[in-house]
């Protein structure tokens, strides 16, 4: 994917399949991602990337070592 948006759009018809599938898990984990998309298009509105699953847990997790930034 190149943008958020396209992930957003492609990660909403994958949960239709996989409910039409029956295929919880998936639609579990999907929309678990979608979430996760969501809310990081909220808290930045202006970056149109597709992030990648470290910039989304950092994102919801800010405090967590893997995330944390030092200045020398």
């Amino acid at each position: 994917m190149n943008t958020i948006d396209e992930h957003i759009k492609k990660d909403q018809n994958e949960i239709l399949s996989a409910k039409a599938e029956g295929n919880t898990p998936k639609v579990r984990h999907l929309e678990e991602e979608l979430h996760s998309l969501e809310e990081y298009k909220e808290h930045h509105p202006e970056d149109k990337h597709d992030p990648n699953a470290l910039e989304l847990f950092c994102d919801a997790n800010p405090d967590e070592p893997e995330c944390l930034v030092y200045d020398d």
